[in-house]
C-alpha cells in the first residue's frame, strides 16, 4: 500500500517548465530552452545547467517572477489526482528542480503536505543571477527522499515517485512504485509505468 507520494514539478504537476517561461518573459527564452532540453536529456550535469539557466536571468524584476509563479498552468487533472489521493491518506511531497517561487502557489492551490526546490536570489528587486536551495544537484532528489524515508518508517514498496526528466532517476532508485508521466526516454527506461496521455487522472488507475 502506497503511503507517500512524491511529484516533480515541472512538465508534471505544471504544464511546461517554470525557468523557460520565466526567461521568454525576459528575452533569453531560446538560450535557456536550450541548456533545459540538454539538461532533461542528461546532456550535461543538472548543477551546471540549472546555474547556466539561473545567471541568464540576472537582471529580472522579482515582482514579477512571483507574478508569473502565482499563475504558472497547472496540469491537467492535477487536482483531482491529489484529491483522490489525500481521500486515500497518503502523503503529496514535491521536490523541484525549479523554484519555490513557482512551487508555493501550486502547493497552495493543491493542498501539497510539503515541498522542496530551490529560491532565486534577489536583491534590491531584481534577480542576481545566483540560485540556492534544496534540489541543487542531479542526486538531490534521491537523498531527500532517503531521509524522508528515514523520518516516516517508510519502506520503498511504500513510496511512488511520478517525474519526466534525467534529475528524477535518484528518486525513483529510492521509491517502490516508479511512474514516467508523459517523460523523457532516458527515464521511462527506469520506470514500472509509463503514462504518455497527459492527463494526471490516469495515475488514479495505477495507485492501490
Amino acid at each position: 500500500m502506497i503511503r507517500l507520494c512524491v511529484f516533480d514539478f515541472d512538465s508534471t504537476l505544471m504544464d511546461g517548465e517554470t525557468i523557460d517561461i520565466l526567461a521568454a518573459a525576459y528575452g533569453v527564452g531560446d538560450e535557456v530552452k536550450d541548456i533545459t532540453h540538454k539538461a532533461m536529456s542528461l546532456g550535461i550535469d543538472f548543477f551546471e545547467s540549472l546555474t547556466r539557466r539561473v545567471s541568464l536571468l540576472k537582471g529580472m524584476p522579482y515582482e514579477k517572477v512571483l507574478e508569473i509563479g502565482k499563475n504558472l498552468p497547472l496540469m491537467n487533472g492535477s487536482f483531482e489526482l491529489i484529491e483522490f489521493l489525500k481521500s486515500k491518506n497518503i502523503l503529496n511531497v514535491v521536490f523541484s528542480g525549479g523554484f519555490h517561487e513557482g512551487i508555493d502557489p501550486a502547493m497552495k492551490k493543491l493542498g501539497f503536505d510539503l515541498g522542496f526546490a530551490n529560491y532565486l536570489h534577489q536583491k534590491e528587486g531584481k534577480l542576481t543571477g545566483l540560485v540556492g536551495g534544496e534540489m541543487m544537484f542531479s542526486n538531490s532528489k534521491g537523498l531527500m527522499l532517503q531521509r524522508l524515508k528515514k523520518f516516516l518508517n517508510l519502506k520503498d514498496e511504500e513510496v511512488m515517485c511520478v517525474g519526466d526528466g534525467a534529475n528524477d532517476i535518484a528518486m525513483f532508485e529510492q521509491s517502490g512504485l516508479k511512474i514516467a508521466f508523459c517523460a523523457k526516454e532516458i527515464l521511462k527506461a527506469k520506470a514500472d509505468i509509463c503514462i504518455d496521455t497527459k492527463d494526471l487522472k490516469e495515475l488514479m488507475k495505477v495507485i492501490k
